[in-house]
């Protein structure tokens, strides 16, 4: 599949479409929030195919000197492995090839795993010395 990645925030019914297309249905409850999370995130990065359809996108958060967290990645499921989360992954990783920290939380799945170490990154456990990753959800 060929992408086109943008720095763009996408429209509000696209953003819903697509976060909704993956189940992410806890941000698609409350639009106003999740559409002005993406308007504080440092950068929204969009995934466009020929078309101009949104089939992926990936937001950081980051003072873009010591630290650069990836809130979200996701891709349209018709669009997994075609290397949309590849591109648009890559792209952040390009962004903050200086930033000491290139962090996110994901979902324990051995897929997930396997993406993100295929990118350069680590498990927080299997770093050494060892590292904890606390978090706290509402």
């Amino acid at each position: 599949m060929s992408v086109e990645i943008l720095q763009e925030i996408p429209s509000q019914d696209e953003t819903l479409d697509l976060y909704a297309s993956v189940g992410w249905v806890t941000y698609t409850q409350d639009p106003e929030t999740l559409m002005a999370a993406l308007a504080g995130s440092s950068y929204v990065l969009t995934a466009r195919n020929d078309a101009n359809e949104l089939v992926g996108l990936a937001r950081v958060i980051s003072d873009n000197q010591t630290i650069a967290y990836v809130q979200d990645i996701l891709v349209r499921p018709e669009a997994h492995r075609t290397g949309v989360g590849s591109a648009l992954m890559n792209e952040i990783l390009e962004r903050s090839f200086n930033i000491r920290q290139v962090v996110l939380l994901t979902d324990a799945e051995p897929a997930q795993r396997a993406f993100y170490e295929a990118k350069g990154l680590t498990e927080a456990h299997d770093v050494e010395p060892g590292l904890r990753s606390f978090v706290r959800l509402l």
